[in-house]
């Protein structure tokens, strides 16, 4: 497993500011997938991991660096190389067997051999007897499974996969994992190797040889986890527990630094801010605060018992992180006083606890809240906020961060928004 199929060699991605300056997303990044292994990306939203796939798809080029396809520049999309997306992406005209033919087109094969092709691959994913089946039909585990099925009938040497799980349900994604590393041990898949993006710890435990953690702002590697365990892979065993809470302890450890960081860039108002909203807040820190946790617990207990992944578990614990109302720490996660405070009080008592807290300790609250006191009329237009967290962050995260601020400051009663006229106001300010 020493060959390397795929380089990404200092590879770095940017996007463009409103001002014209290069915002970076993505920072000298390496990365070797080697024949016979499953690699996984790991990270959270911002960390540039589906980005990096479709550059290693040769889908878009980066601003720097190289990626190279068996030791050769990959100038854009290769025969050899498939994808599998986080949406079905399926033409809802075609029928299965269409849908699947239309992955093999560009190959340029006798219908004859490519019907054979995507018949087979149907065969292989387990939908048999659905080839005349349109999309319509079938559940949302089949239609990725066509997906799937598309991938494999070019007969890919590296399967790229974006996030292929993650718009399942629980039982449907666990079916179709198996059955897609059933698949890959016995060595009956046409691929060589896998690029798997995931956001998911546990799954990346479950499918991967090595998981490469990811950073943000800007995406980098983090950390390379080697995991040498054997299959079918036991999610209560100890080996299996310990690499999820180094890999818990990775992430956390990477958020804290980026919070960090970010606070001292401008004094933190350009700070991005959790994709945590007021309610899953709350409902976080009654939940925590009660048993079995009691307000303090790891990590993956918490995410295990409440059925959560990175992408839903990190924003609601670096929200409340951010708010003091709990400390993140290591692999692990305890409310402070306050935050013992909140979780118990009454609805007034979280209003005023919450806009104390939002005023201390985040920034771009401050600075609104500052901006409409200072002015004449206390209004100010959306728009000038957008343009200085554009300094800083991208155009999709300044809107985010907008969003985020707007819930949690309209709920601390701390400013007013109005969406038609896209302003701010100061509680009772005339609109």
């Amino acid at each position: 497993m020493d060959k390397a199929l795929l380089d990404l060699c200092a590879v770095s991605m940017a996007f463009s500011k409103p001002s014209g300056s290069p915002l970076p997303v993505l920072v000298n990044v390496d990365v070797c997938l080697r024949d016979g292994e499953i690699l996984g990306l790991l990270g959270r939203s911002g960390s540039g991991k589906s980005t990096l796939l479709r550059i290693a798809g040769g889908l878009i080029r980066p601003v720097s660096g190289e990626v190279l396809y068996r030791g050769v520049p990959l100038k854009g999309p290769s025969e050899g190389i498939a994808v599998v997306f986080q949406t079905f992406a399926l033409f809802p005209w075609l029928t299965v067997l269409q849908n699947v033919e239309a992955g093999i087109d560009a190959l340029g094969l006798p219908r004859a051999q490519a019907r054979s092709r995507a018949l087979d691959a149907i065969d292989r994913i387990g939908l048999d007897g659905f080839q005349s089946a349109y999309p319509r039909e079938l559940s949302g585990g089949m239609r990725q499974r066509v997906g799937f099925a598309r991938a494999i009938a070019v007969e890919p040497t590296v399967l790229l996969m974006d996030e292929p799980f993650s718009a399942l349900d629980v039982l449907t994604a666990e079916t179709l994992r198996t059955d897609f590393l059933d698949l890959w041990a016995g060595r009956q898949l046409p691929t060589r190797a896998v690029l798997l993006v995931t956001h998911n710890i546990e799954e990346a435990v479950l499918m991967c040889d090595r998981v490469l953690v990811l950073a943000s702002n800007p995406g980098r590697i983090a950390a390379e986890i080697a995991i040498a365990l054997p299959r079918p892979r036991d999610r209560l065993d100890i080996a299996f527990r310990d690499i999820v809470d180094e890999i818990y302890s990775t992430l956390t450890a990477r958020s804290l630094e980026s919070i960090g960081a970010q606070r001292r860039l401008r004094g933190g108002a350009g700070q991005p801010l959790p994709r945590a909203s007021v309610s899953q807040i709350i409902g976080f820190l009654e939940k925590f605060s009660a048993p079995p946790f009691a307000g303090h617990a790891e990590l993956a207990e918490i995410a295990a018992s409440l059925s959560l992944d990175v992408q839903e578990l990190f924003p609601a614990a670096e929200a409340i992180h951010i708010l003091e109302f709990a400390e993140l720490n290591g692999r692990s996660l305890k409310l402070t006083a306050a935050g013992r405070v909140f979780a118990a009080g009454g609805s007034d008592e979280r209003k005023r606890i919450f806009r104390e807290h939002l005023l201390q300790f985040v920034p771009l609250a401050t600075h609104i809240h500052r901006i409409l006191e200072e002015r004449a009329d206390h209004h100010a237009p959306r728009v000038r906020f957008e343009a200085e967290l554009e300094d800083h962050l991208t155009r999709q995260e300044a809107e985010r961060t907008l969003r985020v601020i707007t819930g949690w400051g309209r709920y601390a009663e701390l400013f007013s928004y109005d969406d038609k006229s896209r302003r701010f106001s100061a509680p009772g300010a005339d609109h």
